[in-house]
């Protein structure tokens, strides 16, 4: 009996995937065997998916076991290819066509108030994430992914950022730290992914390594889609660093921060007030506006309490970050409505620009708003509130059209 590899997810509470077992024979032909509850309706379209996979790689001789929990074609083609590079060394890939709404590209003023973080080793929660609306969608190769199960995690994200419709949010991932990270980019780079966070980010030079192997790639391929970088700080030593990691490229466009790891490297335990942590959310805010990129906060991670979540995006907000991260959908509604202008914010924004214009209009070389002096700052931030306010009502209409399908 050969080397039996196996990929995927099965058992109790897995959906829109599969488990694939493989061992390669000598001779005998392909023995297909499909498990599935939809057999009756999907199971030639199964064996046809399958058999196509194993045809390109020109396996004529095999065992193989597919145990199917509803996975569609592109997951189904990811873990048996995954199967097949555990035991045989090829560059081929099998890849679908992507889809034309996947071509698009994002700007580095994009909107990222929220960010929704997914396993990248569970298609089931990336299907249909897109219609929850979130800013952007993180396919997580990192800390969400068991170090067993990496390698065929790439596959599955890989095939997501081709086949998945994420509905206009940024697409997003996770790499890992090192060389693990580096390799993690042949997989995504050529794929049409519109951002990369890098994890555990200490040093500009590890901001500079991808950057420099993210353009090696494209180059490779011919490609001229952008692909920003998100440094996540996670440490002390992140947090010293954090100016130089903001300015490191021309192709960083956030800074992040991540607090569960930061509290730790720190020896402290992370609170709901978040005293513990606040030199380090002020440090990554002024790097980053020194840089001229945005200020991104960490996730809070009770779902449950959307209380504690409103309180926690105000203070967010207040520090001067641009947006979090959040780790389910029913999050990203209260980060939405609560990082918006409120009508106050809204109120006091038009009467500035109204005033400025008034001013200039008079020829006015000083511009006043009651007792207050108004300076090109403060009217650059005025427009910049009601441009805001304007995205985020149209974002509202999209809420309530998604939630009402949900």
């Amino acid at each position: 009996m050969g080397e039996v590899a196996t990929t995927g997810n099965k058992g109790k509470g897995v959906r829109s995937d599969c488990f694939v077992s493989l061992e390669l024979t000598s001779r005998g032909g392909i023995k297909l065997t499909v498990d599935s509850k939809v057999a009756v309706m999907f199971g030639e379209d199964i064996k046809k998916q399958t058999l196509n996979t194993l045809r390109f790689f020109d396996i004529i001789n095999c065992e193989i076991l597919i145990e199917d929990s509803g996975a569609l074609p592109f997951v189904i083609a990811a873990r048996t290819e995954a199967a097949i590079k555990k035991l045989l060394k090829t560059d081929k890939e099998f890849l679908f066509p992507i889809l034309p709404v996947n071509h698009t590209s994002t700007s580095k003023e994009h909107n990222r108030f929220s960010r929704l973080y997914l396993p990248g080793n569970t298609p089931g929660l990336m299907i249909n994430a897109g219609i929850h609306k979130p800013d952007g969608i993180i396919l997580d190769l990192e800390d969400s992914v068991s170090p067993e199960k990496k390698d065929e995690a790439r596959f599955v994200v890989r095939n997501a950022l081709r086949n998945i419709d994420f509905y206009g949010a940024e697409r997003m991932v996770r790499i890992n730290q090192g060389d693990r990270g580096i390799e993690d980019l042949n997989y995504i780079i050529p794929h049409f992914v519109n951002l990369i966070l890098l994890p555990k980010c200490e040093s500009a030079e590890q901001v500079y390594v991808v950057d420099e192997q993210i353009k090696k790639i494209q180059k490779n391929h011919k490609l001229t889609n952008h692909v920003w970088i998100m440094p996540i700080i996670e440490s002390a030593l992140g947090v010293i660093n954090a100016y130089s990691i903001a300015n490191a490229t021309e192709n960083v466009v956030a800074l992040a921060i991540g607090l569960e790891d930061y509290t730790a490297d720190i020896g402290a335990r992370r609170s709901g007030d978040g005293d513990e942590s606040f030199f380090a959310r002020g440090m990554v805010v002024n790097a980053a506006r020194a840089a001229g990129i945005q200020p991104i906060d960490s996730v809070f991670s009770d779902v449950g309490d959307m209380d504690g979540l409103r309180e926690t995006v105000l203070r967010s907000k207040a520090l001067g970050f641009d947006g979090m991260g959040c780790i389910h959908p029913r999050q990203i509604k209260v980060i939405h409505e609560t990082f918006a202008p409120s009508a106050g914010e809204i109120e006091k924004a038009k009467k500035i620009v109204f005033a400025f214009h008034e001013a200039r209009d008079r020829g006015l070389g000083v511009v006043a708003l009651g007792t207050k002096m108004i300076d090109p700052p403060v009217v650059k931030r005025a427009l910049n509130t009601i441009s805001l306010a304007v995205k985020m009502n149209k974002l509202a209409e999209n809420w309530r059209e998604s939630y009402d399908q949900v």
